[in-house]
């Protein structure tokens, strides 16, 4: 559902939540590594979370990225938005142009409370919500 790039931002957001501080920052090949993520790609989007103000950054030998945004203020769908947009929510499954509720589809009906369910929680998780799943220990594969 979500592309590659906004499931990597979305898991560099709560590793830096998880790992930094402004005082601490994480250098890209340290979080490309543990997230396994190609260190290129993951650059390009850190470099656009640091334009949208979520991240910020410092050069150096001590530098790095952290959160500049507070975790519990940025939500799943937030990151989406900056990432992606939201087509994949609002476009049609079927057609090559758009479908509502004057024009369904044949299956707008039925994934119009879907669409609607799974905005709703992109849009209240937050990257703090996430995080603690972590250290809360209820996640056991890697981020």
């Amino acid at each position: 559902m979500l592309s590659n790039t906004s499931k990597y931002a979305i898991r560099a957001l709560i590793y830096l939540e998880l790992y930094s501080s402004p005082e601490k920052k994480e250098g890209i090949k340290n979080i490309a590594g543990e997230l396994d993520i190609p260190s290129p790609f993951l650059g390009k989007i850190l470099q656009v979370l640091v334009k949208q103000q979520l991240l910020g950054s410092t050069k150096g030998p001590h530098g790095g990225f952290y959160l500049k945004k507070p975790a519990i203020d940025i939500t799943i769908m937030e990151v989406i938005d900056i990432m992606d947009g939201r087509d994949s929510f609002d476009s049609c499954v079927i057609r090559t142009t758009p479908c509502d509720d004057s024009r369904p589809c044949s299956l707008h009906h039925k994934l119009g409370p879907l669409r609607r369910k799974i905005k709703t929680i992109f849009s209240t998780e937050t990257i703090a919500d996430l995080a603690s799943e972590f250290r809360e220990g209820r996640e056991l594969i890697r981020i």
